[in-house]
């Protein structure tokens, strides 16, 4: 995600630095791949345990695949999407079989880029394949463990 710097007009402006969201496509998450954060407000069973603490804004959790397990089927880049609840984009990916998941979206991840995970992928930004596959010297990004 770019980093804009901001002119020094002002000393609380002297370091000052902010994203830019010029790679965001789509402002509206999917809404089947939503989960709702359920918030506690500072109580367990009822009682107050964590004092001067309430309930917060309402958020939804957008559900990652980290696995990416659909050996074979290429998937499609919908949207490039802000998620409040982590520091990365992520990418809405359109499966051949129909199918739609969110993936952390790597540097230079643009819509209507094609993606593969399995052996046989070629090493692109986006693809995701074996450790033993990855030639040395090759940006890494998102590993599982």
């Amino acid at each position: 995600m770019p980093v804009k710097i901001h002119r020094p007009i002002s000393p609380s402006l002297r370091h000052r630095t902010s994203l830019m969201f010029d790679e965001i496509t789509r402002s509206m998450p999917e809404k089947s791949l939503l989960t709702r954060i359920n918030k506690t407000g500072g109580r367990t069973n009822g009682k107050v345990t964590a004092g001067r603490k309430s309930g917060g804004h309402k958020r939804n959790m957008r559900t990652i695949d980290f696995k990416r397990n659909k050996i074979g089927i290429s998937a499609l880049v919908v949207s490039v999407e802000y998620d409040p609840n982590r520091t990365s984009n992520i990418a809405l990916l359109n499966y051949k079989d129909g199918e739609k998941r969110y993936i952390l979206a790597p540097n230079g991840l643009k819509v209507g880029d094609t993606l593969i995970s399995g052996d046989t992928a070629e090493v692109r930004a986006g693809n995701a394949m074996p450790l033993a596959r990855i030639p040395i010297g090759t940006v890494v990004h998102n590993i599982e463990l």
